[in-house]
């Protein structure tokens, strides 16, 4: 497990290489956009579950803490360079084989799949966090100045078309009206 938690570390160090192609010089990390991810999956399967949905939000954050495992071996493959490679089948075997060494690596695989196919409910809602937390660093990004990152608004219409955007609408709105206000 050790070893594991070691290449782990990779993450930390490893930055979101969409923003680094578009001229952001010190873009956050695979690291820091996963704990975004996690903190807001946290908040919106406790504001679900309020609203009397059921859903597991420990299972929830778990997917959370493994959507982007597969990156400490395959970096953070950027939009235009998947077209060009398997990264689906990549990043399914760099997690296959980092999570040989963790307590439960079948249950995590299972948790993992779980995120990246949407196949459970907490799978569904952490693939609306990641988009949002995207969204939300893209438009930091363009509040310090950058412009050229409107590629990454394209994610806005996935995250319309998820199941949760009619819950959390009113954030997405917002995020969108403050974007107008830059420009």
């Amino acid at each position: 497990m050790l070893q594991l938690l070691l290449e782990l570390g990779n993450l930390k160090r490893l930055p979101r290489t969409g923003w680094l192609l578009r001229g952001v010089p010190y873009p956050e990390s695979i690291a820091d956009h996963s704990y975004r991810v996690a903190i807001a999956t946290l908040f919106l399967a406790d504001e679900l579950k309020a609203k009397g949905l059921e859903i597991d939000v420990e299972r929830a954050l778990k997917i959370a803490l493994l959507h982007d495992l597969g990156e400490a071996r395959i970096t953070d493959v950027p939009k235009g360079t998947q077209s060009y490679i398997d990264k689906e089948k990549a990043e399914k075997k760099a997690v296959r084989e980092l999570l040989l060494t963790s307590p439960r690596p079948k249950e995590y695989f299972r948790l993992w799949r779980e995120y990246e196919e949407e196949l459970s409910t907490e799978g569904k809602l952490v693939k609306f966090a990641d988009m949002l937390e995207m969204l939300i660093q893209a438009f930091e990004y363009e509040k310090t100045g950058f412009r050229n990152l409107d590629e990454f608004w394209e994610t806005l219409k996935k995250l319309q078309k998820n199941e949760f955007y009619e819950y959390f609408k009113k954030i997405v709105e917002d995020l969108v009206e403050m974007r107008k206000e830059l420009h």
